[in-house]
């Protein structure tokens, strides 16, 4: 599986006219990783990670149409994305502590549906703690509740 996510990774890379690059892998939080490191990274991110999403997104698109649509997955470039990861990791867990302190729910901002996947995964097992998506389309926010016990 691995190789042929490479593979449609160098396809899509080189199609885009990113030539030097080297691609390596990690597992990360029960996905695979697939690291673009290179001289250039911004041009690989983007402004705000954009250019990295639709790399991401046609990765895994061309992979569905392949049939290798079982298995989770991320494309990250210079740490941008665990970086990410971790602050939104942060920020649960300091709203979770705010939502337990005050006894009452916390709304977050908008979030898209991959980050809206992290908070919920890094709450899951908080106690006091349910999480819920509320919104609709680019609205659609987590909300942490406060539950007593």
């Amino acid at each position: 599986m691995e190789q042929k996510i490479i593979t449609i990774l160098k396809g899509v890379l080189g199609a885009a006219g990113f030539s030097e690059h080297t691609i390596a892998t990690q597992t990360a939080a029960g996905q695979t990783v697939f690291q673009i490191e290179a001289k250039e990274p911004k041009h690989f991110i983007g402004m705000r990670g954009e250019t990295l999403k639709a790399i991401d997104y046609l990765v895994k698109k061309m992979a569905e149409k392949q049939g290798i649509s079982d298995t989770l997955f991320v494309i990250d470039v210079d740490g941008y994305r665990a970086r990410q990861i971790k602050e939104l990791e942060q920020k649960a867990l300091i709203m979770a502590e705010r939502a337990r302190s005050f006894q009452y729910d916390v709304e977050l901002t908008p979030m898209s549906s991959y980050e809206r996947l992290i908070i919920h995964s890094v709450l899951a097992q908080a106690p006091n703690i349910k999480t819920e998506s509320r919104g609709e389309g680019r609205d659609r926010r987590v909300v942490i509740r406060y539950t007593a016990v």
